[in-house]
């Protein structure tokens, strides 16, 4: 009888227990020591991911200025940026004080190291570029960074187990650094597109830091049902992207440029955020938008637009 069931259902199966799991036992609950202090009103954090003013084509200091100016919490840079800025003479440490003077904090970092792919030199090469990722990004004062399944989008027959492990050497990694990886939900790609999988790849990774980075675009790019976020503790997230998706195109022919601010679009964005409310998140949204029509305005108006629409968002899930 097991002979006929596909290694796929057998996967399939796992994930939904592991779902499960993880609502269980969850991480070390997402660092926020102004949860309490903060209105039922504005549970989360807000924070800027740098793409969404990236065709603007600011420097990183203007990034993060433009960030303060409009109101946010805390910002997501990129790692590219921050390589480019390093590359130019820009001090790390002056940044960092600059971030902090402006009363922003570093709550997650974009990253593409291809820590989970097959070949073995290319991982070991990748696991050399996460460390310097990692090392840049504590030095203005962040913590976490995206881990999504770079390098493998076009893989569809990826090991979850495989998969598993290897995001457990780089979180392990991360603890040496003082970062903490995030596998991150890449609805496009070919392996973890869906929100299982990567609670799959989370639990099996058996590490205690070991946490999710959902995004409302990709979850639907992907094909996950929003419904499953009940199944993940709130504590296992630490940063959500936030975004909205229109009807058309449709699922199957989206991508990321499509993307509009949230409650412009369709997503069911009251039920995503009662659900992970409900379960326990008290951690970021990070406005993620590649619009590039969005990139052919002012840089400051389309920031403190999204903050706006972000807020009213979630001001209507949670009153």
């Amino acid at each position: 009888m097991t002979d006929n069931i596909s290694r796929r259902s057998l996967l399939t199966s796992s994930m939904a227990a592991a779902g499960a799991g993880l609502m269980l036992a969850a991480p070390t609950p997402t660092p926020a020591a102004d949860a309490d202090a903060r209105p039922k009103s504005e549970p989360f954090r807000y924070c800027l991911n740098m793409g969404t003013i990236r065709g603007q084509n600011l420097t990183l200091v203007e990034e993060i200025e433009t960030a303060a100016k409009a109101g946010y919490d805390g910002v997501e840079p990129w790692s590219r940026k921050i390589d480019a800025y390093v590359k130019e003479g820009g001090s790390l440490k002056d940044l960092g004080k600059r971030i902090s003077d402006l009363g922003l904090t570093v709550d997650s970092a974009i990253a593409f190291a291809n820590w989970i792919v097959d070949d073995d030199a290319k991982r070991a090469q990748a696991l050399e570029e996460a460390k310097r990722n990692m090392d840049a990004l504590a030095q203005i004062g962040g913590t976490r960074i995206a881990a999504p399944p770079a390098g493998a989008t076009d893989q569809a027959d990826l090991d979850l187990f495989k998969a598993a492990q290897r995001y457990r050497a780089l979180l392990e990694l991360g603890d040496q650094m003082g970062i903490v990886p995030q596998v991150e939900v890449w609805g496009f790609s070919k392996s973890l597109a869906r929100l299982g999988e990567a609670v799959f790849v989370a639990i099996e990774s058996g590490h205690p830091n070991a946490c999710l980075l959902p995004d409302v675009y990709h979850v639907y790019k992907g094909g996950s049902d929003f419904g499953g976020l009940q199944m993940v503790a709130g504590n296992s997230i630490h940063v959500f992207h936030a975004n909205d998706y229109p009807a058309d195109p449709p699922r199957e022919t989206i991508n990321d440029s499509h993307r509009v601010y949230p409650g412009d679009g369709i997503a069911p964005l009251t039920e995503i955020y009662q659900t992970i409310y409900n379960s326990g998140f008290r951690g970021t949204l990070s406005l993620e938008l590649f619009n590039r029509d969005y990139w052919k305005q002012d840089a400051l108006t389309v920031a403190q637009t999204g903050l706006e629409k972000m807020r009213t968002s979630v001001q209507k899930a949670i009153a």
